[in-house]
């Protein structure tokens, strides 16, 4: 499926900004966007054939807690 493929509805999620905006950074640094990462992982929880695990970028600012 294409990134911006026709006929496919917008989603809203809840995520508090200190998840999300590094969760942005993150993905970024492994030429990703966020979309993209999500729905890899639905693929994946949802034990789709092929489905896999997306990885992990190092280590970074977005590993820091905000708690």
């Amino acid at each position: 499926m294409s990134e911006n493929a026709p006929h496919t509805p917008a989603r809203q999620m809840r995520i508090p900004d200190d998840e999300w905006l590094p969760f942005a950074e993150a993905a970024k640094a492994q030429g990703q966007p966020r979309a993209a990462v999500v729905r890899e992982l639905i693929r994946w929880y949802l034990r789709r054939p092929g489905a896999k695990l997306p990885a992990r970028p190092p280590a970074g600012p977005w590993s820091e807690s905000s708690d």
